[in-house]
């Protein structure tokens, strides 16, 4: 029960790695608000843990503001995860659509930017607050073919560190986590095809010999959101099976 009495807001929480940080924070205790921009994914996962589900588009600033108000009319919030992201197929860098290049942008990267504006300011009232941002392996150890999401993890880890020096004087702890590619609906557009050559191709850069799953990145975020890591803040902790070494 590390996280008794936290209320928690999970973005992308419906699937892959937040459904699997949201199951965490249930069971140790945490009130979880399940946001995805898919209303039944949400409340697929809300019921299953007891959980709230709203409906957000993270990349949509109107969205986020209706999702910031219905949790805080409800609720104190003590824990935000940066969770949603997306991905472009694999292609060569100047291959990328524009359309695709600014999807990217909104949900990877502006969507950071959309909760802080939200939450950040009752955060800093109360005196306490830990955000979590889900960043990459592929920001520190970059994959070809895969240049503009490179790119944006790559911004997470850096806005993970920044923001940390800036709010840690209110009582704010902000990380990252960084997992390797998952048993996550993302993995087929990591590898532009599922099949047994392209796993094994992948595997082959990880030490370890498996994907993240879901329950890895619950695990590393139960910690980091925990009291337990009362004087972690700005690490970006690679959660990668050895991968980044």
């Amino acid at each position: 029960m590390r996280l008794s009495g936290k209320t928690a807001v999970v973005t992308g929480g419906g699937s892959g790695f937040g459904a699997g940080i949201a199951r965490k924070f249930a069971t140790e205790g945490a009130r979880v608000f399940v946001a995805d921009i898919s209303a039944d994914n949400a409340r697929k996962i809300a019921q299953e843990i007891g959980g709230v589900a709203v409906a957000c588009d993270v990349a949509d600033g109107a969205s986020v503001a209706d999702m910031a108000a219905r949790i805080k009319k409800d609720d104190t919030l003590d824990i935000l995860v940066n969770n949603a992201g997306v991905t472009h197929l694999p292609a060569a860098l100047e291959d990328v659509s524009e359309d695709d290049f600014d999807r990217l942008f909104h949900v990877n990267m502006k969507a950071v930017y959309l909760t802080a504006r939200n939450f950040v300011p009752q955060f800093k009232a109360q005196g306490s607050g830990v955000i979590l941002n889900i960043a990459s392996t592929a920001g520190v150890s970059p994959r070809p073919r895969l240049n503009w999401y490179n790119a944006s993890k790559g911004w997470m880890i850096t806005a993970t560190k920044t923001m940390a020096v800036e709010l840690a004087s209110h009582g704010i702890r902000v990380n990252a986590l960084n997992p390797v590619a998952g048993e996550t609906p993302l993995l087929k557009s990591f590898m532009g095809e599922d099949t047994p050559e392209m796993r094994a191709k992948f595997l082959a850069t990880i030490p370890l010999g498996r994907f993240s799953t879901p329950e890895d990145l619950g695990n590393a975020a139960c910690f980091l959101c925990s009291d337990e890591a009362s004087m972690i803040t700005g690490v970006a902790m690679e959660v990668d099976g050895g991968r980044c070494i």
